[in-house]
């Protein structure tokens, strides 16, 4: 399957034994059937519905980015866009710590991009201790709807590394819609998002990153 279709609750979108059901889907016999509205998306046989719509709804293993909010005596709190807390705690951070400073590793109004590895009554617990995670310096940051993240990274990553290639950014984008941007020139950074912003707008074209290619062609001619 190369075009994306939408599909609404209770349309049946593959028929067979091989396909199998994921997010956003039911089996019914040899049936998939969708159980939200969004953009279906097969692949090796497993398919997905993504909404195009709605909230960031937080999920164990996330990578996410967010805003140091406030300091306790062991940790930090961070701002994800979620109704239920995140919290990062000073044993997640992979460096030495002092306890009597922690504004020395973040400060509030801070950015950091975390991975969750815990969700309880009690909220989301944050970790850092992966590669690639820790304080956001410098770069711009943007916002994007949660939902249309699959889209801004594409297939197997494919949508977001012509993104870095074409502009010369270092760029993370978050599951819960937080995109950040650094570049060696503002200019680079602009030209980043104004990508990622059209690729939001339209994420509901098929063939998208073919389309980019040629988006890119046509806007350093400009």
């Amino acid at each position: 399957m190369t075009d994306r279709q939408i599909v609404i609750p209770g349309e049946v979108i593959f028929q067979g034994e091989d396909y199998l059901p994921g997010e956003g889907t039911e089996k019914h016999g040899d049936e998939i059937i969708a159980i939200r509205f969004g953009l279906v998306e097969e692949t090796k046989k497993l398919v997905k519905v993504i909404p195009l719509s709605g909230v960031y709804q937080p999920r164990r293993g996330n990578v996410v980015i967010g805003k140091v909010e406030n300091i306790t005596f062991n940790g930090w709190v961070i701002d994800i866009g979620t109704a239920d807390g995140a919290f990062l705690s000073l044993m997640e951070v992979p460096r030495y710590v002092n306890k009597d400073d922690l504004k020395e590793v973040m400060d509030i109004g801070d950015m950091v991009c975390a991975k969750i590895y815990s969700m309880n009554k009690r909220g989301i617990d944050l970790t850092l201790k992966l590669k690639g995670l820790g304080r956001l310096d410098k770069g711009i940051i943007i916002n994007a709807n949660p939902n249309k993240v699959p889209r801004i990274i594409g297939k197997e990553g494919s949508m977001i590394s012509l993104i870095k290639d074409e502009t010369n950014c270092q760029i993370t984008v978050g599951q819960n819609g937080i995109i950040w941007i650094k570049g060696n020139k503002i200019e680079d950074e602009l030209f980043a998002k104004k990508a990622i912003l059209y690729i939001a707008e339209n994420s509901m074209a098929s063939g998208l990153t073919e389309e980019m290619k040629g988006w890119f062609e046509k806007e350093k001619k400009k």
